[in-house]
């Protein structure tokens, strides 16, 4: 409920107002800012509101909205980032399967739309269950700081 309401939604297009930018700049713990690995032009984040445990993002650290504005290289990087994401969560977990993606604009669901970031979703055959469709929830079974250890330790072996 806290991220439909709009809460840590952004003040705007701008850095500024941009969470991710702010994790970035804010100089606390990667495990406080639930930052996973970080290469030097992208970098990946756990998902502070998952659809499923591990649920991470992939990012440039260049503050731009559309994958057209991507460099090449850092259209290279986002991809050999987000194939290193899913070897490690395959490590860890063992999904059956993945939903990778990148939601352009608010009309295509992108929460935060100024900042690029490519979602990697594992899943597991039977993960949606009844609590999504009446409970209006979803029930993860694992707290986003041990998410955060299993897969940031995988991430540097």
């Amino acid at each position: 409920m806290v991220y439909i309401q709009g809460e840590n939604k952004p003040d705007g297009d701008d850095s500024d107002g941009c969470p991710f930018c702010r994790l970035l700049d804010s100089g606390q713990p990667d495990s406080d800012s639930l930052i996973v690995a970080r290469g030097e032009l992208v970098f990946a984040i756990l998902n502070l509101y998952p659809y499923n445990p591990g649920h991470l993002m992939v990012l440039p650290y260049r503050h731009v909205a559309d994958y057209t504005e991507l460099t090449a290289e850092e259209t290279i990087a986002v991809a050999e980032y987000t194939q290193r994401a899913m070897r490690v969560i395959r490590k860890i977990s063992a999904p059956h399967g993945f939903n990778i993606g990148l939601n352009q604009g608010p009309v295509a669901g992108a929460g935060i739309a100024a900042h690029l970031h490519q979602h990697v979703v594992p899943r597991w055959g039977g993960d949606s269950n009844f609590m999504p469709v009446i409970g209006h929830t979803k029930v993860l079974p694992q707290l986003l700081g041990e998410t955060w250890k299993l897969l940031s330790d995988a991430w540097v072996e």
